[in-house]
């Protein structure tokens, strides 16, 4: 099953031909495809009627620098800046991290997107790709904000995805651009990076997204392609039950399986329930792939549908959404991640 992207502001004839095969479950939408909230609402019901059945609206609206919708949105601080604060003011910080994930969740859901794939729960120790968007170095930080930030999310009528398991932010390469070994021992790994997932797998989240990266101590397969990490231990050691995400098969680090077929087969046969395919230059070859593989249970994936959403004018005019818009601002402007 397959989560596609698409090019612009509206959807193509190919779009739409693309949205009627058996084999895509949903699309993730970038910054390439916002101009405004009228016009991604305007795109999220054209996607939806364009098929009969129901398909899942992705976005990563993390905050910080990864936030797609900007214009008319809240300006989401990075996730950083929380454990900033918590230094000084656990309690505090942990309230204004369920209040992002809130305020987060209820923009996007007002728009007809049902999964922002948040929170990020990679340790912050360095890493080119995830920097700011971690909430802090330490394993029971990163964990208590994990509790929160699902909680929070919940509450907006969003499931929540934990990524990128088993965690991207103990190695120093961006999987975007290069290949990515993390040489330590299962042992220590589950004392450090997989902490935040116990916890956020205990708080109820509902998806996890798998790192392109490799753990040559554990498994000579990069994560998402690997059996031992989503079969073994995540589903059976650590008892999650939830959708697992592989990450975008464009990026650099997915090259290791091979080309797009050979990456989609690798995922799947792996155990991940859904594909990213966030490059609509991909697509053709993606849903090619998918031609001779048996569909997948989708049952699991009704749960990630979005539950709830108010109007937009009607979130926008709520006391809840002015008040965490303010204490939000006020935090990114006085903190510091220098």
């Amino acid at each position: 099953m397959l989560v596609i992207g698409i090019t612009g502001h509206a959807l193509s004839d190919a779009e739409r031909a693309w949205l009627r095969d058996s084999s895509v479950a949903g699309v993730i939408l970038f910054s390439r495809n916002f101009a405004s909230h009228e016009q991604v609402t305007e795109l999220c019901a054209d996607i939806r009627a364009s098929v009969l059945r129901p398909l899942l609206i992705c976005v990563d609206q993390e905050g910080g620098p990864v936030q797609r919708f900007r214009e008319g949105f809240s300006a989401l601080p990075a996730l950083a800046h929380f454990g900033v604060r918590y230094a000084r003011d656990p309690d505090a910080a942990l309230a204004l991290a369920h209040e992002h994930a809130w305020l987060m969740a209820s923009e996007v859901r007002a728009c007809g997107v049902d999964l922002s794939f948040a929170p990020v729960i990679d340790l912050g120790r360095g890493n080119r790709a995830i920097g700011e968007r971690a909430f802090a170095a330490q394993p029971e930080v990163v964990a208590a904000f994990t509790r929160a930030y699902v909680a929070g999310m919940h509450e907006a009528g969003m499931a929540a995805t934990l990524k990128h398991f088993p965690g991207h932010g103990s190695v120093l390469e961006d999987t975007h651009v290069d290949a990515a070994v993390d040489p330590r021992p299962l042992a220590q790994l589950r004392a450090e990076d997989l902490l935040p997932f116990a916890a956020g797998i205990a708080a109820g989240a509902d998806a996890v997204m798998m790192a392109h990266v490799s753990y040559p101590a554990v498994d000579a397969q990069a994560a998402g392609y690997s059996s031992r990490w989503i079969g073994e231990i995540l589903r059976k050691e650590m008892g999650f039950r939830g959708v697992v995400f592989s990450d975008d098969i464009g990026m650099a680090a997915a090259e290791s399986a091979g080309g797009v077929k050979a990456r989609i087969d690798a995922h799947l046969d792996a155990g991940c329930d859904l594909v990213l395919v966030c490059a609509p230059a991909l697509v053709e070859d993606a849903l090619a792939a998918m031609a001779d593989r048996p569909l997948s249970n989708t049952a699991a994936i009704s749960a990630l549908l979005g539950r709830g959403a108010c109007g937009w004018e009607q979130l926008l005019a709520m006391p809840r959404r002015i008040d965490a818009d303010r204490a939000l601002s006020a935090l990114a402007a006085v903190s510091t991640l220098s």
